[in-house]
């Protein structure tokens, strides 16, 4: 909000030598926003196939899923109908588009999360997996755990990818900063407790441990073990599996909003262009640029980048999620902590909003985050070479 601008502007605004650091933020978008979609497009496929396929046909141990995201032809043009749903909304502009969008996105999201939260939680052996889920195991309390849920953060928080910066600059002088933050915060926190219920719960019912669910994290959970607790619903299966996949298309189509806008943001200050000329830039380029990460599922898939079994989007993951996203945030704290002084940012807030917390900010941000943030980066790194358990 106090420079107006992108993230390369932002950064620049304060010294020419300071606009690295909006470029490597603004990197992460670029590279975030084009597998996003692909993981988008099979949102998408499933959110239909439900209604078209049944239940059936996606409850059959993962042979669906391979055989979608192994088809070059049908996955691409599953991820270009994605893509097409946010690059309308981002078209029809911040207003017009993206917010009218998630006004009508967020609360269906919210009112879908717990309708079938609370229909799992009928089914036997549900409110077995939710007491795991709410019971705290501090055997399994461990460095690698509080890593884990640091790095989960970057992403659900969309920090050090530029995406706060894009829409802060779209803020009003008189828009109070802290109830902004409170009501992001509050927001993910108790979207996350929702998701993290419903899942959790479900999955128990088909795995019968928290340990067997622990397992199963990531896309296998998702697109291969909740579509077998959906199908033994009986005939609520296609609504629930349908409403689950649209819940969680939502979800994704909110995110891919905020990330292709900022990538619009940053061409267009860039380049000093037009909006519409800057996003039919980033259209390209995100069309091309998924299409190739796409193809490491299927004509490309002997490219391996992080070794056997690993695909594209694993190596474009690593490199924003484990690398980038941690240095934009080591260099953020400097930034904003020992260059500019925590004042600068302390003053901009006190603009529209009382900030009490302003001291504990100021240690967090010039000591206690950077920390954090080396820690995440080498742990991360090192895990990716096997000299560090995640």
């Amino acid at each position: 909000r106090k420079t107006g601008q992108s993230a390369i502007g932002a950064f620049k605004s304060f010294g020419k030598k300071y606009a690295f650091i909006g470029i490597l933020a603004s990197a992460v978008p670029f590279i975030i926003t084009p597998y996003y979609c692909i993981i988008g497009g099979w949102v998408t496929k499933y959110t239909a196939a439900y209604l078209v396929n049944g239940p059936a046909a996606l409850a059959d141990g993962g042979d669906f899923f391979t055989g979608f995201i192994t088809s070059s032809a049908e996955s691409y043009i599953w991820m270009l109908l994605f893509m097409a749903i946010v690059f309308v909304v981002v078209g029809l502009g911040v207003k017009g588009g993206i917010e009218k969008a998630n006004l009508f996105m967020m609360p269906a999201l919210i009112i879908m999360a717990i309708g079938i939260a609370i229909y799992t939680l009928t089914m036997p052996g549900a409110v077995e997996g939710a007491l795991y889920y709410l019971t705290p195991d501090f055997s399994k309390f461990s460095p690698e755990l509080v890593i884990g849920a640091l790095g989960q953060m970057f992403y659900s928080l969309s920090l050090a990818m530029g995406i706060m910066i894009t829409y802060g600059s779209y803020m009003r002088k008189q828009d109070s900063l802290t109830s902004s933050v409170l009501r992001i915060g509050g927001f993910d926190l108790g979207v996350s407790f929702i998701a993290g219920l419903l899942i959790v719960s479900a999955a128990f019912v088909a795995m019968g441990s928290g340990d067997a669910v622990a397992a199963k994290a990531g896309p296998s959970l998702m697109f291969v073990t909740l579509p077998t607790v959906f199908v033994d619903m009986g005939g609520m299966a296609t609504i629930i599996g349908f409403l689950f996949f649209l819940l969680v298309l939502f979800a994704a189509l909110t995110s891919a909003i905020s990330l292709v806008e900022t990538l619009v943001s940053i061409v267009h200050d860039g380049l000093q262009c037009s909006r519409g000329k800057a996003l039919g830039i980033v259209i390209a380029f995100v069309v091309i640029a998924g299409g190739i990460i796409n193809a490491g599922y299927n004509v490309a898939s002997f490219i391996e980048p992080l070794g056997a079994g690993s695909s594209m989007l694993d190596f474009a993951d690593f490199i924003s999620n484990s690398v980038l996203m941690p240095i934009v945030a080591l260099l953020t704290c400097v930034f904003v902590g020992w260059i500019i002084k925590p004042k600068a940012i302390i003053d901009e807030v006190r603009i529209s909003s009382k900030f009490t917390a302003a001291g504990a900010w100021t240690i967090m941000i010039k000591y206690i985050a950077p920390v954090l943030v080396i820690i995440i980066l080498v742990a991360y790194v090192a895990a990716q070479f096997g000299l560090f358990a995640m």
